[in-house]
């Protein structure tokens, strides 16, 4: 199945639109993504449709019906996100060699480069709309961003496949765990819900009409702060403000407690082990290789045990009410952001 999901032709791919009722004309254009594979399509009729092949594995059935329901309720509450299109049978989800897929509008607008202080006070507003809504029921099915599942279990993928240099192991093994064992006593006192999970600023589009959010691909059942600091990502005293200004907008049709504030960096160190397992299980896919070609390298884990042990070293100044010494400007990589391009 991963083989024919790595290999995916034209011909398959519009066989599989065909046979959900659809009429494609043939013409179609691949769009960036890394974890699934997304297709725009033209139908006979000149209109344009997103198709998500989702990649065999990584959500359940069930999951993917979940993110459909919560853009669907997301979308009844008039709040700005693409949706999924039902087909002519009226599901929002069809298979093709049990790849499932989904399809979507074709939805205009740009990716900002930078925020102003509007923009972040208008998507504050939008965010705390989208956590209404997430908090109005559960998503069963989805993953919470927990400790076990978003560093132990990680972790635990890197280390039991011999990926760590002997010289980088216990170090990065031990910051790992310390990390895991801080966000588990914050998390503690913290609510959860539905959130978009991935909520960095390439998955937003600003068109005629506003804002739109995209790709609910990592939605999951977690802290509002992720949300907020991942489309203020900045470890300086500017991404600081920008959070704040933010918040502003959030707080208008929602709580924010400033003590959640404290699970940024914590959020930030969780990612930085959550991403390195992400690569290492995605290696087989034959555009991982390519993409990133330094990764396995003991160049490379020693700069992430590194950079997870002075993330450490910060958290614990945070958590004892020290001022940390002001970072410089830093130069976001693809750490930062989630792993989907969509």
């Amino acid at each position: 199945m991963n083989e024919f999901f790595y290999s995916l032709t034209p011909d398959a791919v519009i066989n599989a639109i065909e046979q959900s009722g659809l009429k494609p004309s043939g013409h179609y254009m691949v769009l960036n993504s890394y974890e699934n594979r997304v297709y725009d399509l033209m139908l006979e009729d000149e209109s344009h449709i997103i198709a998500k092949f989702y990649r065999p594995g990584r959500w359940t059935r069930e999951q993917i019906l979940e993110e459909h329901a919560f853009l669907i309720e997301l979308s009844e509450n008039e709040i700005p996100v693409c949706s999924p299109v039902p087909f002519p049978d009226g599901s929002t989800l069809h298979s093709f060699e049990d790849i499932n897929f989904a399809i979507w509008i074709r939805t205009g607008g740009r990716v900002k480069d930078e925020l102003t202080d509007a923009d972040l006070r208008n998507l504050g507003r939008l965010i705390a709309r989208i956590h209404n809504c997430g908090a109005s029921k559960k998503a069963p099915n989805r993953l919470t961003l927990s400790p076990e599942n978003f560093v132990l279990k990680p972790m635990a993928f890197i280390n039991g496949n011999n990926l760590l240099p002997s010289h980088c192991r216990e170090q990065y093994i031990k910051t790992a765990e310390e990390i895991a064992s801080i966000y588990d006593s914050l998390l503690k006192d913290v609510p959860l819900h539905r959130i978009h999970g991935d909520c960095h600023i390439g998955n937003l589009l600003h068109g005629r009409d506003g804002w739109f959010f995209l790709d609910f691909d990592d939605f999951v059942n977690g802290p509002a702060v992720q949300d907020i600091w991942m489309l203020a990502p900045a470890m300086d005293s500017e991404g600081s403000r920008q959070r704040d200004v933010l918040l502003e907008g959030y707080r208008e049709f929602r709580n924010f407690e400033n003590s959640w504030l404290h699970l940024v960096e914590v959020l930030r160190a969780v990612r930085y082990i959550h991403y390195a397992a992400w690569i290492a299980r995605r290696w087989e896919d034959p555009a991982f290789p390519e993409i990133f070609p330094h990764f396995g390298t003991d160049r490379y884990w020693e700069d992430e045990t590194s950079d997870l042990a002075k993330q450490l070293k910060l958290i614990k100044k945070n958590l004892q009410g020290q001022s940390a010494p002001a970072e410089p400007e830093m130069e976001l990589t693809n750490k930062y952001f989630f792993w989907d391009m969509e």
